[in-house]
């Protein structure tokens, strides 16, 4: 049985989505959450609905990033779930897009993990997860600049863990498939504005990118939170340096 009591985690961008399943599911197990995002009157309402504490950040600025870390200066779990994505054609991804994806998908985590990290190595225990996608293995063509990022998670998760070796931190990588959160719920109905809600999700996953999908429906945030809190917890001690997927089978290979 999964136990967390003793340990406190954070989790980024988790007002809501996958984030906010992922910290749901940590508190449940015992573990002393604190959740994050970038508006205080979000944070402090999904807190108290939680039971849990919450620190307002925008961890996208390297600001953001600091001012977080000046209020809660050491964790033993980190959850680096703070991500936006966008449907956007590869020749008219300006700059700036690229440049803001970059910095809330893969410098977000940097920063933190950077401060919280050696900390951990310090105690001899800790647990860091980037919340990746299987997008960084098979690169989304309508969102290039997206999994372009997430393969760059996979590749700073696994020299993070190279780094901390034998020290009794583990750094991991999951990779969530198509998920119905709100931002995706948001998303089928701008592609299928003629359709109900269910409906939008059935022709998502029959004809749009989770067609390939062995579930064959979109995966919930819970199940996702459910792969993060046994990465977390202690009877995941022997998985380090890993991309773990939890993609309904949509990446067509055995392995990762």
């Amino acid at each position: 049985m999964i136990d967390l009591h003793g340990r406190s985690a954070l989790v980024t961008g988790s007002t809501s989505g996958i984030g906010e399943a992922i910290a749901r599911g940590l508190a449940a197990v015992g573990a002393d959450v604190v959740i994050n995002g970038r508006r205080p009157e979000t944070v402090e309402q999904v807190a108290k609905e939680l039971g849990v504490r919450g620190v307002a950040g925008d961890v996208g600025t390297a600001a953001g990033a600091a001012g977080l870390v000046g209020r809660l200066p050491d964790v033993d779990i980190l959850v680096n779930s703070a991500g936006v994505f966008e449907i956007q054609p590869v020749f008219e991804i300006t700059d700036d897009d690229w440049l803001r994806l970059f910095e809330v998908n893969v410098l977000s985590g940097i920063r933190l993990t950077r401060h919280y990290a050696p900390r951990m190595v310090n105690r001899g225990w800790g647990r860091v997860v980037f919340v990746s996608s299987e997008a960084g293995i098979q690169t989304p063509t309508e969102m290039v600049h997206y999994g372009a990022t997430k393969s760059a998670q996979l590749a700073v998760s696994r020299g993070i863990a190279q780094e901390v070796a034998g020290t009794g931190v583990t750094v991991n990588c999951v990779l969530p498939g198509p998920t119905l959160t709100e931002g995706v719920q948001s998303m089928l109905s701008r592609l299928y504005p003629e359709l109900p809600d269910d409906e939008q999700e059935r022709r998502y996953v029959s004809t749009g990118r989770a067609s390939a999908s062995l579930l064959k429906r979109l995966i919930r945030p819970e199940e996702i939170a459910n792969l993060v809190t046994y990465v977390a917890s202690e009877q995941a001690s022997a998985t380090t340096g890993a991309a773990l997927s939890v993609d309904g089978g949509m990446v067509p290979t055995i392995y990762p």
